[in-house]
């Protein structure tokens, strides 16, 4: 398995907790896969990569036939081989009785390989068909959907609301999860390619939503889930309590040469962090490069077994406990806490969390006697989202929800008013980086479908 730099040396940076992982070491890996006749590893894998040929490409030393396999269903191979949690590993037969092939990390050696060698080349189209298409949100699915239209041919312009384009992954993932370099890099390549981007564009906002059905044949809006559930209690108002989006892209911006006026700092406090997902666990390795006086990470949920649970068999995503680098690093993790109110001081100030133990879900019933006050002076929710923000272009173009308030569209990812289309969490609600990719590459099928008539893309 790869190996984490000392801890005692990467929480003094924001550079990535992973060593490369040796070569020989990824053909050795790259070996054991078994060249299924059914290989579940597929069913794992939102983009549907091809994973035991590359494998054995790797294994057989031929990297430029394998990143071109890879690439073949994955845009951006060096984001999810960082970020993905690998739901093809839970899914590997071999895993069944032995730990699976580390399938991750020979994706991510692949691209970097491919990066190093310079086999990673901007891909034009050889003709452009004229027609315009606006891609709003340049995060994953955007990317995705932008970089398959751009190739089809299409003129394709990206909208990003924010001052740099990447959406979740410039400012919420933690450069020591993934430095942005390996984000730019991608984006130079998609310029190169003739994507268009324009910066600081907040449809429905500053840019009327209506001016971009004027000027566009199709619209694909892959904006995300934005809309962060909030935690309704009593002292919610308080100062120092902070929603984790508010608090993870500022040491992003820091990270990046920005100043940021009133930063939120971790720095000496005694900090909670409510949630117990992968956000949560990017606040926690956050506020220990900020020197934390101390962390706790609460999560409502049972405490998950630390072997696969019988509930979720192989080949299934497993319920199980899984710790995050950030976990190595320190705090106190607990689980089964609801929170019942925050109290503060004269100056408006959190001081204290109030809790309680529950019971399993779907009640979470409070268990008598067991309620507790934690001193706290930095309190940072990360307790999910609820979809994308309503207001403004979503109000705007007028498409309907589903029942879980994501767009809701039909099979070939178009909304209910035609030629505006969706993908990512924009569509699906809260999902992984892989899953977004997917989307992406979906929907821009529909898009040239709808365009054209007919579609090559994937």
């Amino acid at each position: 398995m790869p190996v984490r730099r000392p801890v005692e040396e990467r929480i003094n940076d924001y550079f990535e907790v992973y060593y490369q992982f040796p070569e020989e070491k990824v053909r050795t890996q790259a070996s054991r896969c078994m060249d299924c006749g059914i290989p579940f590893c597929h069913t794992g894998c939102p983009v549907n990569n091809i994973i035991p040929d590359w494998n054995d490409l790797v294994y057989r030393d031929h990297w430029k036939e394998a990143i071109r396999v890879l690439h073949s269903t994955n845009n951006f191979p060096e984001f999810t081989g960082r970020i993905c949690p690998a739901p093809c590993e839970a899914a590997c037969v071999l895993g069944i009785n032995e730990p699976p092939v580390t399938i991750k990390v020979i994706e991510k050696s692949i691209v970097e390989r491919a990066w190093l060698e310079g086999w990673i080349q901007p891909e034009p189209p050889e003709t452009r068909t004229g027609k315009r298409v606006a891609v709003v949100g340049s995060g994953p699915s955007g990317l995705a959907g932008a970089q398959q239209l751009n190739r089809a041919g299409h003129l394709v312009t990206v909208f990003e609301k924010n001052d740099r384009l990447g959406g979740l992954m410039r400012y919420g993932i933690p450069d020591f999860k993934m430095e942005k370099h390996v984000l730019d890099r991608r984006l130079e390549q998609m310029t190169a390619e003739g994507v268009r981007f324009q910066t600081r564009a907040h449809i429905g906002v500053n840019v009327p939503a209506e001016n971009l059905r004027k000027e566009f044949d199709a619209i694909l809006l892959c904006g995300g889930a934005e809309a962060p559930r909030d935690l309704n209690v009593s002292g919610r108002e308080l100062k120092g309590i902070h929603f984790a989006m508010e608090f993870l892209p500022q040491q992003n911006k820091r990270n990046a040469g920005d100043e940021v006026p009133n930063q939120i700092l971790a720095t000496g406090k005694r900090v909670v962090i409510i949630g117990g997902g992968d956000t949560g666990a990017d606040c926690l390795g956050t506020t220990h490069r900020h020197k934390a006086r101390s962390v706790h990470q609460f999560e409502i949920m049972p405490m998950p077994p630390e072997a696969r649970a019988p509930s979720t068999p192989w080949p299934l995503w497993p319920l199980q406990l899984r710790s995050e680098s950030s976990h190595e690093e320190g705090g106190l993790r607990d689980w089964s806490i609801g929170t019942t109110h925050f109290t503060g001081d004269e100056n408006g100030n959190v001081k204290q969390l109030h809790a309680i133990r529950v019971g399993s879900p779907p009640k979470f019933e409070a268990i008598p006697g067991t309620e507790f006050v934690l001193e706290a002076d930095l309190v940072l929710l990360a307790l999910g989202f609820l979809g994308p923000v309503k207001q403004g272009m979503v109000e705007q173009f007028g498409v309907n929800l589903d029942a879980r308030s994501n767009i809701a569209t039909d099979a070939n990812y178009m909304s209910s008013v035609p030629g505006i289309f969706a993908a990512g969490d924009m569509r699906r609600g809260q999902s992984l980086v892989v899953w977004a990719i997917s989307e992406g590459r979906k929907a821009a099928a529909g898009v040239d479908q709808f365009l054209m008539g007919s579609t090559r893309l994937k």
